[in-house]
């Protein structure tokens, strides 16, 4: 196998790096922890001029036209650096409506690649416990929606959003013009900093060609869930750095507490746990790249990405000891973001419930085995 990436990622790896690296210091968050701020408004501008908000998007949308494997890459930097901007959800839903929206809504995907409008989306209705709570009816050649969205992230700062909604009890996407006056937001904020609205949706009236075709969910929901995990990897990834630095200068009985074999331990248990994520990461977004189907795969990537997250943030914080709960030090924003991530996921004991299903009708997890033998070596 190669792992390894092209000349073209590394550059887009580095450049995403130093865009995060530079701008979110600590400082930078504590200051952000108490503004009114929806999101870090001064990153998302840098964002759109060096074109991080349209990776994804088509070419003829205006955007770059690369894949999950790039979007991958800035999403780990993103995550590492703790950026609140609204990156994967903004370009995920424009890459849906310049695939699978008629022409006459593609005026959305170009807007959002030039950085003109802000789009977002929600999938948390596949499994949630209340499940979908928007419903649609055929109406005046449209179609009627009612019902609610519960903590649509950066519903207010938005213009438009990809929602479920169930048609005939069946999940389906329809684009919702948010300053539409049949939508009242409540605003809240959730604990990792990111900015939400409950929407509750009386008589909304859209056109047909609002509502997306059945196969455009199943082409964003992998590649949502790939986003998510990307971001929980640069996450736990920068947890684990900040962790090793820390039990190495910090000494208790005249010794570095890292050199106890329980640290030691609970550290190894938390590398494994990341390798274990980005090795399901790699082969997700390498299948999502190559047209490939990765339902089992994207199913497993997120229970890995919600367990990976749940015990290198656990583990982080515990070797910290109290000064990893103290909210004047930093770490306690990674574990506010890594809970965040494994709740936007569903939670692991609902991704594997779904796989669970998924295996009950199929025979084999995926991954090489549906490929030729030469692209499975």
């Amino acid at each position: 196998m190669d792992f390894e990436f092209t000349e073209d990622q590394r550059a887009i790896a580095e450049m995403a790096g130093s865009v995060f690296a530079d701008y979110c210091t600590d400082d930078r968050l504590r200051q952000f922890d108490t503004c009114e701020q929806a999101y870090m408004q001064p990153l998302w501008q840098l964002c759109v001029e060096t074109g991080l908000q349209a990776l994804a998007i088509p070419e003829a949308q205006g955007g770059s036209g690369l894949g999950m494997t790039e979007l991958m890459l800035v999403l780990q930097a993103q995550g590492g650096a703790l950026g609140q901007v609204p990156l994967w959800r903004h370009q995920l839903a424009a890459a849906t409506l310049a695939q699978f929206a008629q022409a006459s809504l593609s005026s959305w995907a170009v807007e959002a690649a030039a950085g003109r409008a802000l789009l977002t989306l929600d999938l948390s209705g596949l499994h949630t416990a209340q499940g979908m709570r928007l419903h649609a009816r055929a109406a005046d050649g449209g179609w009627r929606i009612d019902g609610q969205v519960g903590a649509l992230a950066l519903a207010e700062q938005s213009q438009a959003a990809l929602l479920l909604v169930s048609v005939e009890g069946q999940p389906r996407l329809a684009l919702i013009e948010l300053a539409n006056t049949a939508i009242k937001p409540v605003a809240g904020r959730m604990t990792h900093g990111e900015a939400i609205a409950d929407l509750h949706i009386d008589g909304l009236l859209i056109g047909a060609e609002h509502l997306l075709p059945a196969a455009a969910l199943d082409w964003l929901e992998p590649r949502a869930i790939a986003a998510l995990a990307a971001l929980q990897l640069g996450v736990s990834s920068e947890q684990i750095r900040r962790t090793v630095e820390y039990v190495t200068e910090r000494r208790q009985f005249e010794r570095s507490i890292g050199s106890f074999q329980a640290v030691q331990m609970s550290m190894a248990n938390a590398h494994i746990a990341l390798e274990a994520l980005r090795s399901t990461l790699w082969q997700l977004c390498y299948r999502l790249d190559a047209g490939l189907p990765a339902p089992s795969e994207a199913l497993a990537t997120a229970w890995q990405a919600c367990e990976a997250g749940h015990l290198i943030g656990h583990n982080a914080q515990h070797v910290h000891g109290g000064i990893g709960v103290d909210l004047t030090y930093p770490m306690h924003r990674f574990l506010y973001w890594s809970r965040a991530l494994g709740c936007a996921l569903g939670g692991s004991a609902a991704c594997l419930e779904r796989l669970g299903d998924w295996l009950s009708d199929n025979d084999k997890l995926g991954w090489k085995y549906d490929l030729a033998e030469h692209q499975a070596l």
